[in-house]
């Protein structure tokens, strides 16, 4: 199996689990486990595939499905003795950058812009996450300052960067998924955060 393609595969096993877990935060049924992993795991992917005119990349065969179906499974019988809030934040972490690395990887591989791969891989990393939240009904990531957007930007930019200066697919992937898993390990860990927008004209406005 190609490396990217294995990268596709783990992509979806943890994206796939962060939505199962969510929906056991929940106390959702199986068939709702099933539906939060799918979804969660495919999404940014299929809008990806929508915007580049390519064949959605889960209707060709029953690998994508069949593996989010049995990580959702799989969270299922094993339950709190596994999963957890914590662990959630930390899958989600790993298929953000994952699928921005694909997500990049095949844009560029249809001769699309460098600017275009990236946008593409912000997308896919980032798409399921937030279909995962509006369907479980919480605050999404997006609306905070905490290092998430950027983490893809960084692994998608990089991928694209070092491809086109000729680096294989397979050492420009892993040092794209590290960078961008990296920093955002950082926010998870310390906190790190970017800054919000000040307000000038009050800055001007104040004494002193």
């Amino acid at each position: 199996m190609p490396p990217l393609e294995l990268l596709s595969y783990a992509g979806l096993v943890v994206f796939a689990a962060s939505g199962a877990i969510a929906a056991a935060e929940r106390k959702h049924t199986i068939v709702e486990f099933m539906f939060f992993a799918t979804v969660t795991a495919v999404g940014g992917g299929t809008v990806r595939d929508l915007l580049i005119d390519a064949p959605v990349f889960w209707v060709a065969g029953n690998g994508p499905l069949g593996t989010c179906v049995v990580t959702a499974l799989l969270v299922w019988l094993l339950g709190e003795r596994v999963w957890n809030a914590r662990i959630l934040v930390w899958l989600d972490a790993c298929g953000l950058v994952a699928f921005a690395v694909l997500g990049a990887a095949k844009t560029l591989a249809l001769g699309f812009p460098a600017l275009v791969a990236v946008a593409m891989g912000v997308l896919t990393g980032t798409f399921g996450g937030i279909v995962r939240d509006v369907l479980a009904n919480r605050p999404s990531i997006l609306l905070g300052r905490e290092i998430y957007v950027t983490a893809t930007i960084v692994s998608a930019g990089l991928f694209v960067l070092l491809s086109r200066m000729g680096l294989a697919s397979m050492p420009a992937g892993i040092i794209g998924v590290s960078a961008g898993f990296a920093l955002r390990g950082g926010a998870l860990v310390f906190g790190w955060t970017l800054p919000g927008y000040r307000d000038l004209n009050a800055n001007e406005s104040s004494p002193g």
